[in-house]
Protein backbone atom coordinates (compact mmCIF):
# COMPACT_ATOMS: atom_id res chain seq x y z
CA UNK A 1 0.00 0.00 0.00
CA UNK A 2 2.66 2.30 0.78
CA UNK A 3 4.35 1.97 -2.82
CA UNK A 4 0.89 2.51 -4.57
CA UNK A 5 0.15 5.88 -2.54
CA UNK A 6 3.95 6.99 -2.87
CA UNK A 7 3.64 6.57 -6.96
CA UNK A 8 -0.33 8.30 -6.96
CA UNK A 9 1.17 10.82 -5.00
CA UNK A 10 4.37 11.78 -6.76
CA UNK A 11 1.92 11.32 -10.52
CA UNK A 12 -0.14 13.91 -8.45
CA UNK A 13 2.73 16.05 -7.19
CA UNK A 14 4.18 16.27 -11.00
CA UNK A 15 0.47 17.34 -12.02
CA UNK A 16 0.37 20.02 -9.99
CA UNK A 17 3.11 21.28 -11.14
CA UNK A 18 2.28 21.20 -14.61
CA UNK A 19 -0.68 23.14 -13.97
CA UNK A 20 1.43 25.61 -11.90
CA UNK A 21 3.34 26.30 -14.77
CA UNK A 22 1.03 26.27 -17.20
CA UNK A 23 -0.86 28.67 -15.64
CA UNK A 24 2.11 30.84 -13.04
CA UNK A 25 1.19 33.47 -10.56
CA UNK A 26 2.39 36.98 -11.16
CA UNK A 27 3.19 39.21 -8.35
CA UNK A 28 -0.27 40.44 -6.94
CA UNK A 29 -2.75 38.44 -9.25
CA UNK A 30 -4.68 35.66 -7.73
CA UNK A 31 -3.42 32.46 -7.81
CA UNK A 32 -6.10 30.89 -10.42
CA UNK A 33 -3.57 28.05 -10.26
CA UNK A 34 -3.87 26.64 -6.80
CA UNK A 35 -7.46 27.48 -6.61
CA UNK A 36 -8.34 25.96 -9.58
CA UNK A 37 -5.80 22.82 -8.06
CA UNK A 38 -7.63 22.78 -4.96
CA UNK A 39 -11.37 22.94 -6.37
CA UNK A 40 -10.11 20.37 -8.60
CA UNK A 41 -9.08 17.96 -6.25
CA UNK A 42 -11.66 18.76 -3.84
CA UNK A 43 -14.42 17.17 -6.40
CA UNK A 44 -11.80 14.51 -7.67
CA UNK A 45 -11.43 13.03 -3.63
CA UNK A 46 -15.24 13.51 -3.28
CA UNK A 47 -15.63 11.20 -6.58
CA UNK A 48 -12.93 8.49 -5.98
CA UNK A 49 -14.32 8.11 -2.07
CA UNK A 50 -18.03 7.76 -3.51
CA UNK A 51 -16.85 5.30 -6.07
CA UNK A 52 -14.64 3.29 -3.78
CA UNK A 53 -16.91 3.14 -1.12
CA UNK A 54 -18.51 -0.28 -1.51
CA UNK A 55 -17.29 -3.18 0.35
CA UNK A 56 -15.93 -4.91 -2.90
CA UNK A 57 -13.19 -2.04 -3.57
CA UNK A 58 -9.86 -2.70 -3.55
CA UNK A 59 -7.83 0.03 -0.01
CA UNK A 60 -4.92 -0.18 -1.55
CA UNK A 61 -6.58 1.63 -4.96
CA UNK A 62 -8.64 4.05 -2.40
CA UNK A 63 -5.65 5.09 -0.72
CA UNK A 64 -3.80 5.78 -3.72
CA UNK A 65 -5.85 7.92 -5.23
CA UNK A 66 -6.76 9.83 -2.14
CA UNK A 67 -3.94 9.83 -0.05
CA UNK A 68 -1.50 9.40 -3.07
CA UNK A 69 -2.53 11.71 -5.75
CA UNK A 70 -4.83 13.92 -4.32
CA UNK A 71 -2.90 14.35 -1.09
CA UNK A 72 -0.23 14.95 -3.37
CA UNK A 73 -1.85 16.97 -6.16
CA UNK A 74 -3.99 19.53 -3.76
CA UNK A 75 -1.80 22.34 -1.69
CA UNK A 76 -2.48 23.72 1.34
CA UNK A 77 0.72 24.92 2.04
CA UNK A 78 1.05 26.83 -1.12
CA UNK A 79 -2.63 28.05 -0.43
CA UNK A 80 -1.34 29.73 2.87
CA UNK A 81 2.14 31.19 1.06
CA UNK A 82 0.04 32.73 -1.51
CA UNK A 83 -2.87 34.15 1.14
CA UNK A 84 0.23 35.45 2.88
CA UNK A 85 2.14 37.24 0.13
CA UNK A 86 -0.97 38.85 -1.28
CA UNK A 87 -1.67 40.01 2.53
CA UNK A 88 2.33 41.30 2.29
CA UNK A 89 1.60 43.11 -1.19
CA UNK A 90 -1.33 44.99 -0.01
CA UNK A 91 -3.76 43.18 -1.55
CA UNK A 92 -6.21 42.16 1.55
CA UNK A 93 -9.64 42.59 -0.69
CA UNK A 94 -7.88 39.65 -2.88
CA UNK A 95 -6.62 37.48 -0.44
CA UNK A 96 -10.09 37.06 1.55
CA UNK A 97 -11.86 36.71 -1.61
CA UNK A 98 -9.24 34.12 -1.87
CA UNK A 99 -9.84 32.73 1.39
CA UNK A 100 -13.94 33.07 0.75
CA UNK A 101 -13.48 31.14 -2.79
CA UNK A 102 -11.37 28.70 -1.45
CA UNK A 103 -13.56 27.37 1.15
CA UNK A 104 -16.71 27.56 -0.56
CA UNK A 105 -15.63 26.30 -4.09
CA UNK A 106 -13.56 23.43 -2.69
CA UNK A 107 -17.10 23.06 -0.44
CA UNK A 108 -18.98 22.70 -3.41
CA UNK A 109 -16.62 20.51 -5.22
CA UNK A 110 -16.94 18.03 -2.84
CA UNK A 111 -20.88 18.44 -2.66
CA UNK A 112 -20.90 17.78 -6.48
CA UNK A 113 -18.35 15.32 -6.40
CA UNK A 114 -20.43 13.16 -4.02
CA UNK A 115 -23.36 13.35 -6.23
CA UNK A 116 -21.35 12.80 -9.19
CA UNK A 117 -19.47 9.71 -7.46
CA UNK A 118 -23.22 8.36 -6.37
CA UNK A 119 -24.32 8.57 -9.70
CA UNK A 120 -20.90 5.95 -10.59
CA UNK A 121 -22.40 3.70 -7.68
CA UNK A 122 -26.05 3.48 -8.48
CA UNK A 123 -25.63 3.29 -11.60
CA UNK A 124 -23.32 -0.36 -11.26
CA UNK A 125 -25.78 -1.54 -8.89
Amino acid sequence: MIWAIALAGAAGTVTRYLISTWMPRETGAFPYATFAINVIGSFLIAVIARVLSTPDSNPVLRAALTVGFCGGFTTFSTFSAELVALLQEGRAMRAMLYVVLSIASGAAAVVVGMLVGSRFVSGNS
